[in-house]
């Protein structure tokens, strides 16, 4: 996702968390563009500003807000990324709604996240730490790009699936998750 990314542009990561993204993205988008990062926990909001202002990062703003209502204008933003977080997401249709509303006509969604390859058994769906691991929010591939179009998305478009797996992984679920990054445009 970040290696569209073009100099000037303003870049949206929905679940910033410390910063990581954000910090590369900037990079990117250079002195003339912006880089923004949200994120629903304080603590992580308080640590990406602290880096930031640490390693003199200038084009680079940390907002406490949850993704499912962003503290982010209407039609103001040319990218929106986002690694492994709208699958946390208890509505993910709002939180697609709102990429597409602050992003700019033409503006562009580019996020990586797990989805399931068919239906996940209920006791991994109510396990905190599959939660944990990003696994238990996951919805059905198929779901998940339906809820994208639903959103208002046009030109969708999976440009990368591979099966997730990490060690330690509860063998019910091998095969059964993928990690897809999907491109769509407002």
């Amino acid at each position: 996702a970040l290696a569209e990314l073009k100099e000037g542009e303003i870049v949206l990561d929905l679940g910033s968390g410390a910063g990581i993204d954000v910090f590369l993205a900037s990079k990117k988008v250079g002195s003339k563009g912006l880089a923004i990062g949200v994120d629903i926990t304080k603590e992580m909001v308080k640590k990406a500003r602290k880096i930031a202002k640490k390693y003199g990062y200038t084009n680079v703003e940390f907002k406490l807000g949850e993704i499912e209502n962003l503290p982010i204008e209407d039609n103001s933003v040319d990218v929106v990324i986002s690694n492994c977080v709208i699958n946390l997401c208890i509505d993910k249709l709002k939180a697609f709604k709102e990429a597409y509303r602050v992003l700019k006509p033409g503006g562009k969604l580019m996020i990586s996240d797990l989805v399931t390859n068919g239906e996940l058994p209920e006791e991994v769906k109510k396990n905190l730490d599959a939660w944990a691991e990003c696994i238990a929010g996951a919805m059905e591939k198929n779901e998940y790009l339906k809820v994208i179009k639903e959103a208002g998305f046009k030109n969708i478009t999976v440009i990368s699936e591979k099966p997730y797996y990490e060690p330690g992984i509860n063998e019910k679920l091998i095969g059964k998750i993928l990690s897809i990054t999907v491109k769509a445009y407002k």
